[in-house]
């Protein structure tokens, strides 16, 4: 098959036969060239072995961005408001872990730091910096390094894991005084979707593919 045959998304490095094992039953296999919407599945289980998505890194260019974008409301606007009495105390996600730093438990309030700001924020901005470019077949410096590193966060970011806390916290709170979801709570819901969706709409297979293929056409 042809590179340039119409409707192939994320055409091969070569047109020789290329083999994935299936990551179920472990059987090896040969890897065909799909259409957009098409998937390969496993000979052996029936499992499904990939994807062509349609339009993946315009989608993942998409819902990174706006990730980012719910990441800077989340830490810039109020997550929570508590009122008891006369006094009002207002918590935006870096408060909250400076807090926990300084008065009770300095290692969550690295962990909070760490899974709700640097872990998504490698996440996301590593996945823009890679797929926007790669929609026009351009790798920018570092792709290659960059692509492992937000590949390797991914399991570590873990917002939804802190937003049920939240949901938690907020049955306790109920009982001393009046509570408030502000912004940042609603940016940091935002921002857990489209996380998912942006990881969801990739296909690794896919990612590697293009760029490979972007860095061949580049050293040309």
């Amino acid at each position: 098959m042809k590179r340039d045959l119409p409707g192939l998304s994320w055409p091969r490095i070569s047109d020789g036969p290329i083999r994935v094992s299936c990551h179920f039953c472990d059987a090896l296999q040969e890897a065909p060239r799909l259409l957009e919407g098409d998937a390969a599945y496993c000979c052996r289980c029936g499992e499904m072995l990939y994807q062509n998505r349609p339009r993946s890194l315009a989608r993942a260019t998409a819902f990174s961005s706006a990730a980012l974008i719910f990441m800077v409301l989340a830490h810039v606007f109020p997550s929570i408001t508590v009122d008891s009495g006369s006094i009002r105390r207002e918590l935006t996600l870096l408060q909250a872990a400076d807090a926990l730093f300084q008065e009770s438990s300095a290692l969550m309030g690295v962990v909070i730091f760490l899974f709700t700001m640097v872990a998504p924020l490698t996440l996301m901005g590593g996945l823009l910096y890679v797929a926007a470019p790669l929609r026009f077949g351009i790798a920018l410096p570092g792709a290659l390094t960059t692509t492992r590193i937000f590949q390797l966060s991914e399991p570590w970011s873990m917002l939804e894991v802190f937003l049920v806390g939240i949901l938690v916290s907020l049955l306790k709170l109920g009982a001393v005084g009046h509570v408030h979801l502000g912004a940042g709570f609603w940016a940091l819901i935002g921002l857990v979707f489209c996380t998912a969706f942006a990881m969801s709409g990739i296909d690794r297979l896919e990612l590697w593919d293009r760029l490979e293929i972007a860095l061949q056409n580049k050293n040309k």
